[in-house]
């Protein structure tokens, strides 16, 4: 007999690729992995250092504040005034989280009653779904792109919807799309949410990966944003820290507080020397964030230029770690999924399927700059290799034609 909410959770594909790459690892088949977005880039040395400064002191062993302790949260609000020059109160309007997937989870537990309508964009980074689905929620998809059609379609759910919405989720620079919105965008987002009662949360994970034009802004530069939205962060990809799990959730008030009073209850918060090395990494010049974006900027250019040649046309995202690329349109009818196992099988090459992050991904798949150039480089190799029989097939011989 399945669980109730186990039952409400539709089936992890991801799975089926990582097993798939699992054996084929397991057979000595070299697999070059650029589906799973977990930054290989090493944490900076100096942010090392302070973790293991701290963590020679015993009373840093003890259990830590749930909420952060308050040089971390101080570290955050000030990083929130240097970048989007908006004002936080550290005790109120901050709290350190497990990683932002954590926080934003626990958000849902925190808000959510049976039956509540979640607006979320369609495709989505799947905790965006999935962590409302498990508190009881009910999504109902939105376009993911931030322009006139994403507002037409708000309105549409907020006219039909029963009950009323309660929340409005958005994530730019988006994953797994890699869209990016402008503070335009942002302050009809606003205005529409305090129009219609909503909750906004936004999850800017990858505002600090970005290599076209501005650098992405901030929901809460918006004025009187804070009345109605929380915004979540991560240290994973700005600091390349992904298995050190600390992440943010800064904004409202009220909503903290709820989030703060769940988390009481389930943890004691991260190992306070990483909570230590994180602030000190907050409170930092920025240059090996630059550095990494730099990093990021030369493996898309590499991707894209190299894929092209094998016959993948890979658009160049404008931010965050990821390309979204419409599979090809000979393999197209075999929808993310299958093309994502043939792409192992057959290129030894892994790949996200589109359809993991919601139905309208289906004809797409997420391509992760998380190998060096030189495996990029033979990725499209291997992909060239396969695909160029297809593309070209071979003439008929000159002596059997027309037989």
């Amino acid at each position: 007999m399945e669980f109730h909410k186990i039952q409400r959770l539709p089936p992890y594909v991801f799975d089926q690729v990582n097993r798939l790459k699992s054996s084929a690892r397991a057979a000595g088949v070299d697999i070059i992995d650029l589906g799973m977005g977990n930054p290989d880039l090493p944490t900076p040395s100096w942010v090392v250092d302070k973790l293991c400064e701290a963590v020679q002191h015993p009373r840093t062993h003890r259990y830590s504040a749930s909420k952060g302790i308050i040089g971390l949260r101080r570290a955050k609000a000030a990083y929130y005034a240097r970048r989007f020059n908006v004002k936080l109160d550290p005790d109120t309007q901050v709290v350190a989280t497990l990683g932002s997937k954590e926080g934003f989870a626990n958000m849902a537990q925190a808000i959510t009653a049976p039956g509540d309508v979640i607006l979320c964009p369609n495709p989505s980074y799947p905790i965006h779904t999935f962590g409302f689905l498990m508190a009881g929620g009910v999504i109902r998809s939105v376009p993911v792109e931030p322009d006139e059609t994403f507002f037409q379609a708000l309105e549409m759910a907020v006219r039909h919807s029963v009950p009323k919405p309660l929340a409005l989720i958005i994530s730019y620079p988006s994953n797994p799309t890699a869209r990016v919105a402008t503070l335009d965008f942002y302050k009809d987002v606003i205005a529409f949410a305090k129009k219609h009662d909503l909750i906004v949360l936004s999850d800017i994970a990858y505002a600090e990966i970005y290599f076209d034009g501005p650098p992405p802004p901030s929901v809460l530069e918006v004025p009187g944003a804070i009345d109605v939205a929380v915004e979540f962060s991560s240290m994973s990809k700005t600091f390349s820290m992904p298995g050190w799990r600390v992440g943010f959730a800064v904004g409202n008030e009220r909503l903290i507080r709820a989030l703060t009073r769940v988390k009481s209850y389930l943890d004691y918060g991260a190992f306070t020397p990483i909570q230590v090395a994180a602030a000190h990494a907050l409170n930092s010049d920025g240059e090996d964030a630059a550095r990494a974006r730099d990093i990021y900027r030369t493996r898309r250019d590499t991707l894209v230029k190299t894929f092209a040649d094998a016959g993948f046309d890979v658009p160049a995202p404008a931010a965050t770690m990821f390309a979204w690329a419409k599979i090809p349109p000979d393999f197209r009818h075999l929808g993310s999924l299958e093309f994502s196992k043939l792409v192992l099988e057959k290129a030894q090459v892994a790949i996200s399927p589109g359809i993991g992050f919601g139905e309208m991904g289906d004809e797409y798949v997420r391509l992760a700059f998380v190998e060096n150039e030189d495996r990029i480089r033979q990725a499209a190799r291997n992909l060239k290799r396969w695909l160029s029989p297809i593309a070209r097939p071979p003439q008929l011989d000159k002596t059997t034609k027309g037989i």
